[in-house]
């Protein structure tokens, strides 16, 4: 059983632009209170949620309609909580996809349509509204005796569903210092993306400052604007690095490794211990027309099996990774057994790369 894949080691080098984040493009983070109405009475109800009939109140009445609480009793309502990230550089006018989450013991958004809904950032002011016809991410349907959920029904999007108000006040071209912020801090990648920036032809205007951020000093440089700037340097391409790593996944049973994992020379043992307790119920009565009452007993039997396991078998030190695939290959065991084997060949201290265990 191959437990790995080898495949040939390929060069990383990356665009730019893939490996950084510029200092202020960023996005910013919506959130709405609002109303999904129109569903097929799958919505709260709303002796459980109040506020949904407060809020569906509220609005008929700004819309000049005046409705007693103990009149309302709709059954298509639903309270939504709605959230969208306003991209960077977004302008009055256009539009962004936004998400709607039930907050009430609604059963389904199916079929809904989100009412006008304003959407905040964390400073309190309104940057765009939404509204428009939900698409749920799931379905749902019950019968008395039945039902059958696939996916989450209560949960949904709106596709370009919110249209910016607002824009965030960021004068970009005025700029006279910028940040590149690796995704993945690393001296030696930070060193390289400062020479490829300094050797395109710009000039010296990159300094690394620590393993994360590589600064542009953009003040000696006359009539540079920063975004024509940018768009020279963010497709020069750059050979990342990084710790070697090796990430296991307990649920699944995944391992990934990196390409420069590598290990010493070790032995290893492995072997099954399994403990089985199994109890059969007995019935104890008396004899026919004697004294006595009828009682169950339990007979436990307990046993304690040992596996033969792999023995020892030893693990040469590797220069490749594939060196390293085919001596794991060779033990022969399963791969959540090889997980335990790679937790104790690092705590031998013959594993050279960061165990990362989710």
């Amino acid at each position: 059983m191959q437990l790995f894949g080898t495949f040939p080691a390929i060069s990383a080098s990356v665009r730019l632009k893939d490996l950084v984040s510029f200092d202020g493009v960023r996005g910013n983070d919506l959130v709405g209170y609002g109303l999904v109405v129109g569903l097929n009475g799958t919505g709260d109800s709303l002796r459980n949620a109040p506020y949904t009939e407060d809020m569906m109140v509220t609005l008929l009445e700004r819309l000049g309609v005046n409705v007693g609480s103990d009149q309302f009793r709709p059954k298509n309502v639903a309270a939504v909580m709605v959230t969208a990230v306003l991209p960077p550089f977004a302008r009055s006018g256009s539009q962004i996809n936004v998400s709607v989450s039930a907050i009430g013991d609604a059963q389904s958004l199916m079929g809904g349509i989100l009412v006008m809904t304003p959407l905040s950032a964390a400073d309190g002011e309104i940057y765009a509204v939404a509204q428009g016809s939900v698409i749920a991410g799931g379905i749902a349907a019950q019968a008395e005796n039945a039902s059958v959920v696939q996916g989450v029904p209560t949960s949904g999007s709106v596709p370009s569903g919110a249209r910016v108000e607002r824009e965030v006040d960021f004068d970009f071209s005025s700029l006279r210092s910028i940040r590149l912020a690796l995704k993945q801090p690393d001296f030696t990648t930070s060193s390289r993306v400062e020479h490829a920036v300094n050797s395109s032809g710009i000039g010296k205007i990159a300094e690394i400052q620590d393993a994360g951020t590589v600064m542009l000093d953009l003040s000696g440089i006359q009539n540079i604007n920063p975004a024509r700037l940018l768009s020279r340097i963010e497709n020069l391409t750059v050979e990342s690095d990084g710790k070697a790593r090796v990430v296991v996944d307990h649920r699944s049973g995944t391992i990934v490794m990196g390409e420069d994992v590598r290990v010493s020379t070790v032995a290893v043992s492995q072997g099954n211990l399994t403990l089985r307790v199994q109890e059969t119920p007995l019935v104890s009565q008396p004899n026919p027309f004697s004294e006595g009452e009828t009682v169950f007993v339990k007979q436990s039997v307990a046993e304690i099996t040992e596996e033969a396991g792999i023995g020892f078998a030893e693990v040469e030190a590797t220069s490749s990774l594939s060196e390293l695939v085919s001596g794991l290959n060779a033990l022969g065991v399963s791969a959540r057994d090889l997980i335990d084997i790679l937790k104790a060949i690092d705590a031998a201290g013959a594993l050279h790369a960061e165990l990362v265990v989710n």
